[in-house]
C-alpha cells in the first residue's frame, strides 16, 4: 500500500534510536500511524514538531503492517508561538484531542478542514473564545453534539442573566458566551469555565465509557491559562 498525502504531525514517539513512530492526520486517508527512519537525526526532528504540517509518502507491505513515513516540511506552524506557551499549548491540545477522538485510517475531510481553520483561529485576539467553539465543532463532527440551549434554563440572579444546567446529581452555570453567540466577554474565568465544561461534558460522555483516559495536555493548557 502506496500514497502521497498532506497531513498535520500528531504525536511521536522514539522507536529506536534513530527512529520514531508517528502518527499523522491526513486528509484523503486520515489518522495514520507509520516509522520515520532517521526521525531523530538532526536534519529532520527540528520540523517535526507537534501540530506541523507535512507532506508525506506512505508505504506499507500490507495493511496489517506498521508502514513507514518519507516526509517532508510545508508550513511550520509550531515554531511561530514558541514565545506563546498559552498557544503552544493549545496546539498540543488540540491535536491530542484529535488523535483521542478519531479512528484509524478513517478519511475525515471535515475534521482536517477543521485543523485549517484552528490555525487561522489562533491569529484572532479572540482566539481562546473561537477555540472553545473550535472544540465543540469537532466535538459534532465526531457525532458528540453538545446542544446546550438545549438543556438550560435562563434565570436572572442579582439583575444578571444565567444559564444554569440541571440535572438529577448536579447543576452547573454555563457561561454566557456559549449560549449568546454575539457575547463579547473576554472575561478569563468565564473562558475557563467554558472550557471545563467542555472538558467535563468530554470525559464523561466519550472518554471515560470507552476506557480513555483524560489528555495531560489539555489539562497542561487549562492550567497555563490560569
Amino acid at each position: 500500500m502506496n500514497w502521497d498525502d498532506i497531513g498535520y504531525l500528531l504525536s511521536k514517539n522514539r522507536y529506536n534510536e534513530n527512529s520514531l513512530i508517528a502518527e499523522i492526520f491526513t486528509e484523503k486517508h486520515g489518522k495514520t500511524s507509520g516509522i520515520i527512519f532517521g526521525g531523530t537525526s538532526k536534519k529532520i526532528k527540528n520540523y517535526l514538531q507537534i501540530g506541523n504540517k507535512l507532506y508525506t509518502t506512505f508505504n506499507s507491505k500490507s495493511e496489517n503492517k506498521i508502514g513507514y513515513f518519507k516526509i517532508e516540511i510545508l508550513n511550520a506552524f509550531s515554531p511561530n508561538y514558541f514565545d506563546n506557551s498559552n498557544k503552544l499549548n493549545c496546539i498540543s491540545s488540540a491535536m491530542s484531542l484529535i488523535k483521542i477522538l478519531t479512528a484509524e485510517s478513517q478519511t475525515n475531510e471535515s475534521v482536517f478542514n477543521l485543523i485549517d481553520e484552528f490555525y487561522q483561529l489562533l491569529k484572532k485576539p479572540d482566539w481562546l473564545k473561537k477555540y472553545i467553539f473550535w472544540e465543540l465543532d469537532l466535538l459534532s463532527i465526531i457525532g458528540f453534539d453538545l446542544d446546550l440551549k438545549k438543556i438550560v434554563n435562563k434565570e436572572f440572579i442579582d439583575n444578571k442573566i444565567l444559564y444554569v444546567a440541571k440535572s438529577s446529581t448536579d447543576q452547573k452555570i454555563v457561561p454566557n458566551f456559549l449560549i449568546e453567540k454575539n457575547d463579547k466577554s473576554e472575561n478569563i474565568k468565564d473562558l475557563l469555565s467554558g472550557l471545563k465544561l467542555v472538558g467535563d461534558f468530554m470525559d464523561k460522555t466519550i472518554l471515560k465509557p470507552n476506557n480513555v483516559s483524560y489528555p495531560i495536555s489539555r489539562n497542561q493548557f487549562i492550567n497555563s491559562l490560569g
